[in-house]
């Protein structure tokens, strides 16, 4: 044990000189480690193999305690947050499995490689539970159009994402893109994969059952990546030198057939695999240590079997890299050549690394040396957790004492400057490089308020979105955490589904700060009661922090994923508007809600105020109504009313068709703008008013018809306005490529 490489410091000096600290172990975590587990120091490679284990995105040390609060069972879950990706049963002895994850800091660093390399994690996760990933959605946030930087940043980042999800044959098949200044330093990248799995398939992450035999499987191991997971809990400082190396590289069609090797290894051949888990954070050393740890087995590894790329890797190189399309195998001992014969059709290695023990020590041996031995749930569940001081921003203070803002100007300037405002502007011009229709299932690609996946076999379809406005968290994390999730299922029910459970990335600022750990405390209040009001349960998510540049925190983002069960082909419901002279309702009433919007941004180039009131009793009774209208053949479009407000959501409904409409609305003209939650405007065939109207009784109110005219006409209380349907739309389609020159 005591035999070290030439070059790594001793045990003593790591302590004298605190290596540790640059690894981003604290002083009182090493101590944990020297004293209270191993009663020794430890070497170079355990030192290392601690601090990305210990690292808030290995051990969510700071995040625990949050995360219990959220709720992730339900009738149908049959598996909830530990594995890979949660997974919902859908019936005939069919799941949804699904999960989000996000590569903030690596898109920061290197935005082609960081969007992609976060692209193929978040497959593996979810064929490593047995599924076949059939959709990619993604939840983007930028700083400003207005400079090169954020130019360059969208531009690779939308490559990344193209690139590895068109390579490998998996559809993007939607997502969203918002824009704020605070994201500029620190941009938001965050992919979601769904996949379908038959139940018998389901596989789970665990090394049991002595004398078993650990395969490593796919890519062979290279130097990047190395402490990806310690620097995906940094924050960024303007003008130091960030790591590249903590950067992978990615190999969408090394994936594809690792992709295809290790499904059919779960199909064909289930009765010798074990257990399999991705090699993602942390690489090797966490995929290992977890899946001995959940098993509660032990492991002995011998790295110099690992496949290397790169000569003279030392095992601290080994262990941490996160090279990219690597799996972890465990199999039933003697099965090995099976494994290995399945795999070199594929043209893969697989190559035995290691043996499960049932000590519950790991044990990793390199040039006939023993280099690493500790608990192994000492590495996988001993992390400290933190129960971190919260302290309620002043700025919350501050907004409750403003006055509510209020809008000026012309209503018809207003529409169509807030058209052009990059968060509400036509996303067409970064989706057409997705292929979205690749493996032919997809019904509703990008642009409706959710994607729609057909479930082949079967009569059934997955409608799926992402969803979150930082601006509302920013204001009040509770209340804008509700709305994150009841956006989410809008935009599911709008599409005729039924929401089933979400999927989350919680990015956020420092915890490290009172304030920065009360937002995410507070947001998480949010979710958790909007998930349990509409019976969404978290199945799956991951937790970012330290989004920050220059102490400057990002708006509390936690993105939200939903999907939901579509039980019907015929219930597929889009928000375009279908045919003239059909009647126009909005669901909801409409307030003179203005803190936290599009138009208070457009006209102060600020956001501030107290956020707008939101009932989540309303907000399911609404959803209900919606998906109740649609199930019973009576809504022809459905379209939640979000970003902008009433105008932006019947302007959106006009464009896909082209049809113009006239519409009544009795409040002044700027109300068209607010952004009260809670409201739908659905479209209704002249023959079905009444079916309709005896479901959705006083909720719904008629405003207006659908015309052949190509117009679309406003009446308010103080304001007529007239603007057509192609002058809007054009400059709706035009802004982001405008700014983007």
């Amino acid at each position: 044990m005591d035999k070290l490489l030439s070059n790594e410091p001793s045990p003593q000096a790591i302590k004298e000189t605190k290596l540790y600290e640059q690894w981003g172990l604290t002083e009182e975590e090493y101590r944990m480690i020297s004293e209270d587990i191993l009663g020794r120091l430890p070497n170079y490679t355990e030192t290392g193999l601690f601090s990305v284990m210990w690292s808030e995105h290995c051990s969510y040390k700071n995040s625990k305690p949050v995360l219990k609060k959220f709720p992730t069972s339900g009738p149908h879950v049959l598996q909830g947050p530990g594995e890979g990706a949660g997974i919902v049963d859908i019936g005939d002895d069919l799941a949804v499995v699904f999960k989000a994850e996000s590569h903030n800091h690596p898109s920061a660093v290197e935005p082609y490689e960081g969007a992609a390399t976060g692209v193929g994690g978040i497959i593996r996760d979810i064929f490593s539970m047995g599924a076949r990933p059939v959709a990619i959605l993604d939840s983007l946030r930028f700083g400003e159009l207005d400079n090169q930087r954020t130019k360059y940043l969208l531009e690779e980042v939308v490559a990344g994402i193209s690139g590895y999800g068109n390579c490998i044959g998996i559809p993007t098949v939607g997502g969203e893109v918002a824009f704020d200044p605070c994201y500029e330093g620190n941009p938001l990248v965050n992919a979601m994969c769904v996949g379908i799995i038959e139940h018998k398939d389901i596989q789970k992450g665990q090394a049991k059952g002595v004398g078993n035999t650990i395969m490593y499987v796919g890519a062979k191991t290279g130097r990047d990546g190395i402490h990806g997971a310690t620097f995906a809990s940094e924050e960024f400082v303007e003008g130091e030198e960030q790591q590249r190396s903590a950067v992978q590289v990615g190999d969408p069609f090394m994936e594809k057939l690792l992709l295809e090797a290790c499904l059919e290894l779960i199909v064909d051949h289930a009765e010798i695999l074990v257990g399999i888990q991705d090699m993602g954070a942390a690489g090797l050393v966490s995929s290992s240590a977890e899946m001995a740890s959940k098993a509660g087995s032990g492991l002995k590894l011998y790295l110099d079997d690992v496949p290397q790329r790169e000569t003279n890797m030392t095992p601290y190189e080994m262990m941490l890299s996160e090279s990219q399309e690597r799996m972890l195998i465990c199999v039933k001992k003697g099965h090995e050549a099976e494994v290995e014969a399945l795999f070199l059709q594929y043209e893969l290695d697989a190559v035995v690394i290691g043996e499960v023990t049932d000590d519950g020590n790991y044990r990793l041996f390199h040039h006939g040396e023993e280099v690493a031995n500790l608990p192994v749930d000492a590495l996988a569940e001993d992390a400290p957790t933190y129960h971190k001081p919260m302290a309620e921003p002043e700025r919350i203070v501050r907004f409750h004492a403003l006055a509510d803002f209020e809008p000026q100007g012309v209503a018809k300037d207003l529409f169509l400057q807030l058209l052009q405002q990059p968060t509400i502007a036509s996303k067409r011009s970064i989706f057409e490089t997705y292929d979205s229709k690749v493996r032919t299932n997809t019904v509703v690609g990008p642009g409706s308020d959710a994607a729609v996946i057909r479930i082949k076999g079967t009569n059934k379809a997955l409608a799926m979105t992402t969803d979150c406005n930082g601006r509302y968290l920013y204001l009040d994390p509770e209340v804008g955490g509700q709305i994150a999730v009841a956006e989410a299922a809008r935009n599911i029910v709008a599409s005729g589904g039924k929401p089933l459970a979400i999927t989350d990335c919680l990015n956020f600022g420092s915890p490290d700060k009172p304030e920065g750990f009360w937002e995410l405390a507070t947001a998480a209040d949010g979710i958790s009661a909007a998930c349990t009001a509409l019976s969404t349960p978290v199945i799956s998510g991951n937790v970012s922090l330290y989004n920050e540049t220059n102490g400057q925190a990002v708006y509390p983002t936690p993105v939200i994923g939903m999907v939901g069960l579509i039980e019907d082909l015929a219930h597929i419901t889009t928000q375009d508007f279908k045919q003239a002279d059909d009647l126009i309702y909005v669901i909801g009433a409409t307030q003179a809600d203005f803190n936290g919007s599009e138009i208070q941004k457009l006209l102060t180039k600020d956001i501030a105020g107290r956020l707008m009131a939101f009932d989540l009793a309303a907000e399911k009774k609404h959803q209900d109504i919606v998906l109740q209208g649609i199930q019973a053949g009576v809504i022809n479009s459905a379209h939640d009313c979000a970003e902008g407000g009433l105008a932006v959501a019947m302007a959106e409904a006009a464009f896909g068709g082209g049809f113009g409409f006239e519409a009544t609305f009795d409040m002044p003209a700027t109300w068209l703008f607010a952004e009260t939650q809670s409201r739908f405007v659905v479209s209704i065939a002249k023959e079905n008013q009444k079916a309709f109207e005896a479901i959705a009784g006083d909720a719904a109110k008629q405003v207006g018809q659908v015309t052949a005219s190509g117009e679309m006409m406003f009446r308010t209380q103080d304001e007529t306005f007239v603007v057509p349907v192609n002058e809007a739309k054009a400059k709706w389609e035009d802004a982001i490529p405008c700014l983007m020159k």
